[in-house]
């Protein structure tokens, strides 16, 4: 599961509230009332800045360590696990079309494999990486 450190910035004394910020996402910036707004609209912005990076076929960033006062906000597996499928279909230049005939099935099942919206099995996931020559392995720590 891809887990990005989230920076909370507290506003101004007057105004309140507080600012997230991720150095790995720049593109995901969003703020809260209270620091569980904050959070909640945290993961909310990380997943729609990670699906503009799909959307443009730009590989998304790996995310880095915690740093002190940081919050990890963690992607749901099933996003993780699209994000990593995506990553290697762009790495290896390989499109939905092609994915599809690799996976004998149409290309729109593949848009729906590779939609991060989409609720998509596991399984699936799995034959798609083989299709690309690679192996899922799950660990439990």
């Amino acid at each position: 599961m891809l887990q990005y450190a989230a920076k909370l910035t507290p506003g101004q004394p007057e105004e309140g509230g507080y600012t997230v910020t991720f150095r790995d996402v720049p593109e995901a910036i969003t703020d809260g009332e209270t620091l569980e707004d904050a959070l909640k609209y945290a993961a909310e912005a990380l997943e729609l800045a990670l699906e503009h990076y799909l959307d443009e076929r730009r590989i998304t960033p790996a995310p880095t360590a915690k740093r002190k006062g940081e919050y990890l906000i963690a992607l749901p597996v099933s996003l993780s696990l699209k994000c990593a499928l995506l990553n290697e279909m762009i790495r290896q230049d390989v499109r939905p079309a092609e994915l599809a005939k690799r996976l004998k099935t149409s290309k729109q099942e593949v848009n729906r494999l590779t939609t991060l919206t989409h609720v998509t099995k596991v399984d699936r996931i799995a034959e798609a990486f083989r299709a690309l020559g690679k192996e899922l392995i799950i660990s439990v720590a």
